[in-house]
C-alpha cells in the first residue's frame, strides 16, 4: 500500500496533463506559430536591403501612419463610450435593456463588407449624417476620419464586453464607504471603482487595437483608399499581392505584426505590474 501511494503521489493532480500539453502546442503551433514563421521567412527572400526596401518605403510609411494612429485614435475612444455603455447595462434597469445589450454584439455578427457600406451610405456628402457634416467642413467618408469611424464601429463590442462583467463584480458596498467618508461621486469613481477595472479596460483597449490594426472589411469602403492619404496596411498588402510582389507583402505583414505583438506585451506587462501592485 505505501508503495502504491509513493507512486500516486509522483503523478500530476491533474490527469492527462501531459497529452494535453502535448495537444495545446501542437495546436498552437500549426495554427499561430507556423503561419506566423512563413510570414516572417517569406518576407526575407529576396535579402534584407529588399526587406526594409519594402517595408520602409514612403507609401508604406503613410499607411503605417494610418492604420495604427486611426486603431489607437478609435481604441481610446471606445474606452471612454465603451465604459460609459458598460456601465449602465450593469447599474440601470431601463426597458428593452436585453435588446440594447445585443445591439452592442453586432458589430461581431455584422460581416464587415455590410457594416463598410453601411457606414459609407450614413456618412457619404449625401448621407444622413455626411450631409450635415460636409458642410460645415468636417467630411467623414473617403477620408482618414472615415477609418477612425469604421474602427470605432467593430472595436466597441471588444470595451464593453471586457469591462462589464468585471464592472458587475465591484461591490456597492465599497462605493457606499467611500461615499460615507466624505467622497464624491467622481472621486469614488476615480479612487474605488476605475482602478478596480483598470486591467479589464487595458484588455479591451488592447483587443480593439489588435482588431482594428488588422481590420480591412469595413474601412475599404469608407477610407477612400488613396495612397499616402487613405490607404491603410492591409489594403496594401492585397495590392502588393495583386502586383505579385509576395515578399513586399510578407514585408509589410512582418511589420505589422511586430507592432500589434509589441503593444500587446506592454499592455499585459502593465496588466500584470497593476494587480502585483494590488496584491
Amino acid at each position: 500500500m505505501p508503495s502504491v501511494i509513493a507512486r500516486s503521489s509522483r503523478h500530476s493532480p491533474l490527469p492527462g496533463f501531459g497529452l494535453s500539453l502535448g495537444i495545446t502546442i501542437f495546436w498552437l503551433s500549426a495554427i499561430v506559430l507556423i503561419p506566423l514563421s512563413a510570414v516572417f521567412l517569406k518576407s526575407t527572400t529576396d535579402g534584407w536591403d529588399a526587406f526594409w526596401a519594402a517595408a520602409g518605403s514612403p507609401r508604406a510609411l503613410a499607411s503605417y501612419r494610418l492604420t495604427f494612429g486611426a486603431a489607437l485614435l478609435a481604441a481610446a475612444v471606445n474606452c471612454v463610450f465603451g465604459l460609459l455603455v458598460a456601465w449602465v447595462l450593469v447599474r440601470y434597469s431601463f426597458p428593452f435593456k436585453r435588446l440594447f445589450g445585443a445591439l452592442v454584439d453586432l458589430p461581431f455578427a455584422l460581416p464587415t463588407a455590410v457594416a463598410g457600406i453601411a457606414l459609407t451610405a450614413l456618412y457619404a456628402d449625401t448621407g444622413m449624417i455626411g450631409k450635415v457634416l460636409a458642410p460645415l467642413g468636417l467630411p467623414v467618408a473617403y477620408k482618414p476620419a472615415g477609418v477612425v469611424v469604421a474602427l470605432v464601429f467593430i472595436g466597441l463590442p471588444f470595451i464593453v464586453r471586457t469591462v462589464e462583467p468585471v464592472l458587475a463584480e465591484v461591490s456597492s458596498e465599497m462605493e457606499e464607504a467611500a461615499l460615507t467618508l466624505g467622497a464624491s461621486r467622481w472621486q469614488t469613481f476615480w479612487r474605488v471603482i476605475l482602478p478596480t477595472i483598470l486591467p479589464a479596460l487595458a484588455t479591451g483597449f488592447a483587443l480593439a487595437f489588435a482588431r482594428g490594426a488588422g481590420e480591412y472589411g469595413s474601412v475599404i469602403f469608407i477610407a477612400g483608399n488613396m495612397p499616402f492619404q487613405s490607404e491603410i496596411a492591409p489594403l496594401l498588402i492585397i495590392t502588393q499581392l495583386e502586383e505579385y510582389d509576395y515578399a513586399g507583402a510578407a514585408a509589410i505583414a512582418t511589420v505589422m505584426l511586430a507592432v500589434s505583438f509589441a503593444m500587446l506585451l506592454v499592455l499585459n506587462l502593465l496588466q500584470h505590474w497593476q494587480r502585483r501592485r494590488r496584491s
